[in-house]
């Protein structure tokens, strides 16, 4: 299929482009009433994410009501821990919880990897099929995945932490274990993100969500090793690596196989372009309670950041995810400024 708009993967291949295209993660969901009409009308996020043809539905949302220049298919990074053998649950103001966890080499007897990722997680890749359709090429799909090093995270700790010191220990006390069980991530993620290359997602993005509770050696040994196997795999379509507050490892990343580096608020865009140079393409990177200021102050801040970049190799976005009381008009503000701007690189 002719894609009607494939900006967003102009950009990341370094190709030419009229204007930066401009997306936001978790846009699929969260801040629009139209996406808690479809969940409400459900159990809740977990049946949302397994109902292929209402993650369609909430995929296409934000193309309809918002005006990006890609998709993200709505789904969840703990769907491949779950495939694995871990069942998690989402407590409402809590998040994950995993009622067993992967801490001792007999738990890692329990984590299955020899399975068929297609029909196991049969429900993400038809999802992203019916909402191909429904876009019929406006604009690419995006596909996505948690990095090795995210998903230990959850499945050693067994629920969402501000420290992961039950995952860090590990790294101390076994890391042999360490090693194993994110070999064993990795394998499956790479077999994931190819079925939905398969089913139709244009380009993908690897979350490293933890990425700066690791100091920089620590970081390099068990989880850039583990996103530059990803990376290297594939090749298919254009990938994204975002390693989340990982300002040690830029460098190490631009030397990965990906087309581009997801950079958060706390990162200069300046700095990170001359340390990176021209080789990759940077998205980002607003402060996502930035959408909380005035219409004007969106707009004020938006070009800023968009004056920083200096280069045409550059995806617009947040520095992390859209926030769920944000003012879904101020999110259409920033979009509107992205694609009113007139390129100074």
């Amino acid at each position: 299929m002719n894609l009607k708009n494939d900006l967003i993967l102009r950009a990341a291949r370094g190709e030419n482009i009229e204007r930066y295209p401009v997306w936001l993660m978790r846009q699929a969901g969260r801040i629009l009433p139209e996406y808690r009409a479809v969940r409400g009308s459900l159990s809740g996020f977990k049946e949302l994410v397994e109902t292929p043809e209402r993650a369609a539905e909430v995929t296409v949302q934000p193309v309809d009501i918002l005006d990006v220049d890609a998709a993200i298919i709505f789904s969840d990074i703990l769907v491949v821990p779950e495939a694995m053998g871990l069942e998690y649950q989402l407590i409402e103001k809590k998040g994950p919880w995993f009622e067993k966890t992967v801490r001792t080499e007999e738990a890692l007897k329990s984590i299955d990897t020899d399975f068929d990722v297609e029909d196991r997680l049969g429900y993400v890749m038809e999802a992203i099929r019916i909402a191909s359709k429904e876009i019929d090429g406006r604009v690419p799909l995006i596909g996505f995945a948690g990095a090795p090093w995210t998903i230990f995270c959850y499945m050693t700790e067994g629920q969402g932490s501000k420290t992961f010191s039950e995952s860090r220990k590990i790294l101390y006390t076994n890391p042999s274990l360490a090693h194993e069980l994110l070999n064993s991530i990795t394998e499956v993620t790479i077999r994931y993100i190819k079925a939905q290359v398969k089913a139709g997602a244009h380009m993908v993005q690897v979350f490293d969500s933890w990425a700066g509770i690791l100091g920089k050696e620590q970081y390099a040994e068990f989880g850039l090793k583990y996103m530059e196997r990803i990376a290297s795999a594939i090749n298919e379509v254009p990938v994204t690596l975002f390693a989340k507050g990982a300002y040690n490892s830029v460098v190490e990343l631009s030397k990965m196989d990906c087309n581009t580096i997801g950079v958060d608020w706390n990162m200069q865009m300046d700095t990170i372009r001359k340390t990176v140079g021209e080789t990759r393409t940077l998205q980002g990177n607003l402060d996502p309670c930035a959408l909380y200021s005035s219409h004007s102050e969106v707009e004020r801040l938006t070009n800023n950041m968009l004056d920083s970049f200096k280069s045409k190799r550059h995806i617009v976005n947040l520095g992390h995810g859209v926030y769920p009381d944000v003012d879904p008009e101020k999110v259409k503000t920033f979009i509107k400024t992205v694609k009113s701007y007139e390129n100074h690189y």
